[in-house]
């Protein structure tokens, strides 16, 4: 059986992923139009996102970290904005 992960690990954890979304190498054209970048883009972004999403809803953690991770999930969405669509 796989170990739990605390919270506060999980919000490290996706945050670390939307760093690797960020060093992702970008081609010569628009982002959103590189198909593979894109894939990888919103596959980091929906991991982060499994990771923190039901932190909010989960007893016996703080306020302070479930606030932080209304952070991180506005910090992912906003990630996938910048990297993926048009400005």
């Amino acid at each position: 059986m796989s170990r739990l992960i605390t919270a506060s690990e999980r919000i490290v954890k996706a945050r670390t992923l939307i760093e690797q979304a960020r060093k992702l190498e970008r081609s010569q054209e628009d982002p959103w139009q590189d198909f593979s970048y894109a894939a990888q883009v919103k596959d980091l972004m929906r991991q982060g996102r499994e990771l923190i999403k039901f932190i909010g809803y989960t007893s016996g953690i703080s306020e302070e970290i479930k606030e932080e991770a209304k952070v991180v999930f506005t910090e992912l969405d906003q990630t996938e904005q910048e990297l993926l669509h048009r400005k």
